[in-house]
């Protein structure tokens, strides 16, 4: 676990159809971010593309690129020039046929140290996402480690992607992206390899026709399942979203709700943002985390010899 104090920055804005112009503005917002204090700062999930999940339509593939590739490429320059730690996520193009959800891992000497694959894909209306995505694959892998930018894409092509955390140059980071907030398992794992601070970069909003109805429950129960695990875990949790509406014809679109925040390991929040653009900053001090874990320690008191249930899809009344 780190010891010193560190500072993290996560970006909550829209995203058009110029990906150039995305990764432009992304670079700008790492280098307010940075400006502000900010070591580690952390984009929103598909952040340098509009979210074409909202149908099935194959062209919307084009998005990917590679990653090393030129999106990473601008932000592993940004990274080094500022000695900032930098979370890129983006629509991947591992290989002909398999696409990923991704989040490239920068550190602040623009070293590509690793990528996450979204591991948890849902499917709903105006959320396509199994039609487009991969799943990472859940396979056990070593933490993240510096590498020439030759290794770079042999090394990411054996990294399978399962849970991980990579030891930047401030902090053991964490990232989980969107839909795997949603489970206890992730975050639990995660937080076990030894992570200071969860990162989930988000794509969620509501589909207008229900914003009435359910619309202030739905940030709630977003924002309470994450501070969960930050309770849970004894662990700082960030969640960059997207904001502003995109249109899909034939629909109603999404409207992205935005209400990015930063909780503390007791779940109080230490930065939040409503549904305008921002670049929010909190310190985070892992003493909070070791003094918490003392008085509260649910991972010294977990039962991991009664626990192999979990692994059944259902298991029923008996």
């Amino acid at each position: 676990m780190t010891t010193s104090p560190f500072t993290i920055g996560i970006i909550q804005d829209a995203a058009t159809n110029d990906v150039a112009a995305n990764v432009e503005r992304g670079v700008a917002q790492v280098r307010e971010a940075a400006a502000r204090g900010a070591k580690i700062i952390c984009l929103k999930e598909l952040f340098n593309a509009p979210y074409f999940c909202k149908s099935q339509q194959c062209d919307r593939f084009d998005y990917a690129e590679s990653i090393p590739g030129p999106t990473t490429d601008a932000m592993q320059k940004i990274a080094k020039e500022l000695a900032v730690v930098v979370i890129v996520p983006l629509f991947e193009r591992q290989a002909a046929g398999v696409y990923r959800n991704s989040a490239a891992i920068i550190d602040a000497d623009g070293s590509l140290l690793g990528v996450y694959r979204k591991m948890h894909i849902p499917d709903d209306p105006l959320f396509n996402e199994k039609y487009y995505f991969t799943p990472g694959d859940a396979v056990p892998n070593a933490h993240g480690t510096h590498d020439d930018r030759a290794d770079q894409i042999g090394r990411l092509a054996k990294q399978a992607s399962g849970f991980h955390v990579w030891k930047t140059r401030y902090a053991n980071v964490g990232v989980l992206i969107c839909w795997d907030q949603w489970y206890p398992e992730a975050a639990r794992i995660t937080s076990l390899l030894g992570a200071d601070v969860l990162f989930y970069p988000t794509a969620i909003g509501w589909h207008p026709a229900e914003k009435a109805e359910w619309g202030d429950a739905q940030v709630e129960a977003w924002r309470t399942m994450q501070r969960s695990h930050a309770i849970a875990n004894g662990i700082f949790v960030a969640s960059p979203n997207r904001i502003g509406h995109e249109d899909e014809p034939n629909t109603n679109g999404i409207t992205f709700f935005g209400h990015s925040f930063i909780s503390d390991p007791f779940g109080r929040l230490l930065a939040e943002a409503g549904t305008e653009e921002a670049i929010l900053t909190a310190t985070l001090d892992p003493k909070l985390m070791e003094t918490i874990r003392r008085n509260w320690p649910f991972l010294r008191d977990r039962r991991v010899d009664a626990y192999a249930p979990i692994l059944s899809r259902y298991i029923g009344a008996a």
